[in-house]
């Protein structure tokens, strides 16, 4: 069997010690790995103690670049595993390092799906939809997300929703009153709000344009229609135009009424 005949310090990093066998390098070890296996000088080692050397030295490194990847933010358990393996951490290691970082309490998946909701419900204003999926993509499983959400009640998704389309009404004042209905429902449903809380919303938002905002937010369309269809005040011309301005949610009348002054 082997001996070790030599102990050096790696150069880039104090930590990190490199181990001869019978004067030649075997392999390398984290400080805590050389005291724990009482690695030194003329120590004897067979086959496996060299095996389960590497394996506890492994378990170290990958514990390390865990604590590393969490130090920027929480992680679920299941984007800690994804990144150790992509640092290509074996399946045995990785099932202790994550037994490990439970133990420390440096992962829990319960609160990372609480923090997780609370942040992305305040400054990305998302809905129960789309946080469920999110969630469900890291790992987090459907007990502890339906937990977590059913602390969002109604009232909370109605006034988040009212605030995006309250930026909807500010933003869009050249639209028509259809349009920025249909605009906030789109809208609402990619943030992942349920039907019922979309139509609350909009039950309770005055987003009805005055007749005067109507009318120029319909000339500043027909304007555009009138250039693309090259209106001369022909039949063809005028129903394009009308079906134009129609599409984006003005009235036939108010339509019928502007072609009529143009004319």
């Amino acid at each position: 069997m082997p001996f070790i005949t030599k102990i050096t310090t790696q150069k880039k990093t104090t930590e990190r010690f490199n181990i001869f066998l019978d004067n030649k390098y075997a392999f390398s070890v984290d400080a805590d790995v050389l005291v724990k296996f009482d690695l030194k000088k003329g120590k004897e080692l067979d086959d496996l103690d060299i095996v389960e050397i590497q394996y506890g030295d492994e378990v170290k490194k990958g514990f390390n670049r865990a604590l590393e990847f969490l130090s920027y933010r929480m992680r679920s358990t299941k984007e800690v595993t994804d990144h150790l393996k992509k640092k290509e951490i074996s399946d045995p290691a990785i099932t202790e390092i994550i037994h490990k970082l439970n133990d420390y309490r440096y992962l829990n998946d319960k609160e990372f799906a609480e923090a997780y909701a609370s942040t992305h419900k305040k400054t990305n204003g998302k809905g129960p939809d789309v946080l469920y999926k999110e969630l469900r993509s890291k790992g987090i499983d459907d007990d502890t997300i339906k937990e977590t959400l059913s602390t969002f009640s109604f009232e909370e998704q109605t006034e988040e929703a009212l605030k995006h389309i309250g930026k909807i009404l500010k933003k869009e004042k050249k639209l028509s009153t259809k349009e920025i209905k249909q605009r906030a429902q789109m809208l609402l449903q990619r943030k992942g709000f349920s039907f019922d809380v979309i139509t609350a919303a909009l039950e309770q938002t005055e987003y009805a344009n005055d007749e005067d905002t109507e009318r120029e937010a319909l000339r500043q369309h027909a304007e555009k229609a009138l250039r693309k269809y090259r209106y001369d005040g022909s039949y063809e011309s005028k129903m394009k135009v009308k079906q134009y301005l129609f599409r984006k949610g003005f009235s036939l009348d108010m339509i019928d009424q502007f072609l009529q002054e143009e004319e």
